[in-house]
C-alpha cells in the first residue's frame, strides 16, 4: 500500500458548465448535489479509502492554490503541485510522475480527473486496487473503459483487442470524440468503450513512455530531475513548464504506445463534463424534466429540460420548452438546447471577446 499513489488532475476551467463554472471558481470546487462536498472533495474522499493520504497529490493551476488548500486541508503544501500555465494533461501527468518518482521510485499511480461521479464506489475501489496490482507486475499503461450506454459524441472511445492478460485487454485504437455517425457505429459494434480518463501505471513505465513518445516534455523535465521533491522544484517548474507542448495524454502517449491495456469496468461512472451528463444522472419528473438546486419550479407543456439555479429559492416558471438547459448563476443566465451544449465553450469564448472577464 505504501507504494500506491493517486494523482488528481484539478486545474481545468470547466467552461462547458458555464455559468455555474467560472474561471475564478471552476466546477471541481462546486457542490453540484448539495452533498456538502465539492466534486474535488468527493474525489479525494474516495481515494483516501484505499491510498494513504500522504500519497495523494493534486495538480492544479497556481491560481487555484488557495482554493485547493481551503477545500483539502489534509494535504501538505508539497502534495499540491502548481502549474504556472495550462498545458493540458500530458505535462500535468509528467510533472506528477517526476515528483512522485523522487519520493518513491517504486510508485504505482492511479491518475484521475477531479470531476467524475462514481455511483458504485466499492466496485470502483476494487477495480483500482486490481489495476494497481497489475501495473506493479506488468510494464503496462492501463485505462479504465466504460461500456457505452448511448452513441455519445462528447467522450473518447477505446477499441479493445482479442489479446488479454486476465481481465486486462490489449487496446487496439483510441478515437477522440467522434461525430454522431461514427459514435453510432462504435455504439452498435460492441468493440468500443468510453475512455473514462482514469489511468494506472508504474512510475517508471509512464516516464519511459514520455521518453519514447513525448521527448519534448521528457527532456525538459530531465534537466531538473534531481530538483524534484526539493526546495528548488518550484523555481524549476516556473521556468520550464510553460515551454511544454499543450497536448493531452491521450494524443501524446495512449494513442501511440504499444503497451496500453484496458480494464472494462461498470461502477456507475459519469464524466460531469457537460450539462447533458448531469441531466442524465439527475432524478426527473414524469415529463423528463430535471431540477438541480431549484426548489420552486412550475413547468407547463415542457419536457426533457434541465433547470439549474444557483439560488435555490428563486422561483422558475417555464412554458413550452422542450429539451433545453436553463441555468442561472451569479450575474449570468444560459438558455440553450441540450442538443447544442457542445457550443457552450464557444459561447464562453464569445462572451470574453465582447465583455472581457466580467462574466467568465
Amino acid at each position: 500500500m505504501k507504494d500506491n499513489y493517486c494523482v488528481i488532475m484539478g486545474g481545468g476551467i470547466g467552461s462547458r458548465f458555464w455559468p455555474f463554472s467560472r474561471e475564478s471558481y471552476p466546477k471541481q470546487f462546486l457542490d453540484f448535489f448539495g452533498a456538502g462536498r465539492s466534486l474535488l472533495q468527493l474525489t479525494f474522499d474516495r481515494f483516501a479509502k484505499i491510498i494513504p493520504k500522504e500519497n495523494i497529490y493534486v495538480v492544479t493551476n497556481e491560481s487555484y492554490a488557495s482554493l485547493m488548500k481551503e477545500q483539502l486541508p489534509d494535504l501538505k503544501d508539497n502534495q499540491i503541485l502548481l502549474e504556472p500555465s495550462r498545458r493540458n494533461t500530458a505535462p500535468c501527468i509528467a510533472y506528477a510522475a517526476y515528483h512522485i518518482r523522487a519520493c518513491n521510485p517504486n510508485a504505482n499511480i492511479v491518475v484521475a480527473p477531479s470531476d467524475h461521479l462514481i455511483l458504485k464506489e466499492d466496485v470502483f475501489l476494487q477495480n483500482v486496487q486490481r489495476g494497481l496490482e497489475f501495473v506493479k507486475e506488468n510494464r503496462a499503461l492501463v485505462t479504465l473503459g466504460i461500456k457505452p450506454s448511448r452513441p455519445e459524441t462528447g467522450y473518447g472511445y477505446i477499441q479493445s483487442d482479442e489479446t488479454a492478460i486476465g481481465e486486462f485487454s490489449k487496446v487496439k485504437t483510441f478515437t477522440e470524440k467522434p461525430n454522431p455517425e461514427l459514435a453510432q457505429v462504435f455504439y452498435e459494434s460492441g468493440e468500443f468503450f468510453w475512455n473514462s480518463g482514469l489511468f494506472l501505471w508504474n512510475v517508471d513505465t509512464i516516464i519511459e513512455a514520455f521518453s519514447k513518445y513525448l521527448p519534448d516534455i521528457n527532456n525538459r523535465f530531465d534537466l531538473g530531475k534531481d530538483l524534484f521533491n526539493t526546495p528548488e522544484e518550484s523555481a524549476f517548474i516556473q521556468q520550464q513548464f510553460p515551454y511544454c507542448p499543450n497536448i493531452s495524454i491521450d494524443y501524446g502517449i495512449m494513442e501511440k504506445a504499444d503497451n496500453v491495456y484496458m480494464m472494462c469496468v461498470d461502477f456507475g461512472w459519469a464524466d460531469l463534463g457537460t450539462w447533458g451528463s448531469l441531466y442524465d444522472m439527475a432524478p426527473k419528473d414524469e415529463q423528463q424534466n430535471a431540477a438541480l438546486k431549484a426548489k420552486n419550479v412550475l413547468l407547463y407543456e415542457s419536457s426533457g429540460n434541465l433547470i439549474a439555479m444557483d439560488n435555490p429559492e428563486r422561483l422558475v416558471v417555464i412554458e413550452g420548452l422542450d429539451g433545453y438547459i436553463v441555468a442561472e448563476s451569479g450575474n449570468a443566465l444560459l438558455i440553450c438546447r441540450k442538443d447544442d451544449e457542445q457550443r457552450i465553450k464557444q459561447f464562453v469564448a464569445d462572451i470574453q471577446l465582447k465583455y472581457g472577464k466580467e462574466f467568465n
